[in-house]
């Protein structure tokens, strides 16, 4: 996907099939013919030397269940995060520590 950016106008040009059909559903999701319209903000970081990739959440749209590891417990109450999304979560000890985007939150204390 080819990526332009002229002050705060970003265009984004799809140039597979694959792209396209994305873009389309992303459009639709975004786009609200009466005004409420949703937004993309950006999440966790961004560094294509570590890992090539961006995450965006839309705002407005509910995120998923969290889900729990089944080998790791909590030691003491504690609010956990994810550095990749900025989700968090209080969680008690004893409790299965939260999984979010592919790993374990980390304990905010």
């Amino acid at each position: 996907m080819k990526i332009t950016i002229d002050r705060n106008i970003v265009e984004l040009v799809p140039e597979k099939n694959e792209e396209t059909a994305s873009l389309t559903t992303l459009w639709r999701i975004l786009l609200d013919c009466l005004g409420d319209n949703k937004m993309l903000n950006p999440i966790g970081e961004y560094l294509p030397e570590k890992k090539n990739l961006a995450r965006f959440v839309i705002e407005g749209i509910p995120g998923g269940i969290t889900r729990r590891s089944s080998d790791q417990q909590a030691e003491a109450d504690a609010a956990y995060y994810c550095a990749i999304c900025n989700k968090y979560m209080n969680v008690k000890a004893g409790e299965e520590l939260p999984l979010c985007c592919g790993r374990i939150m980390e304990n905010m204390d």
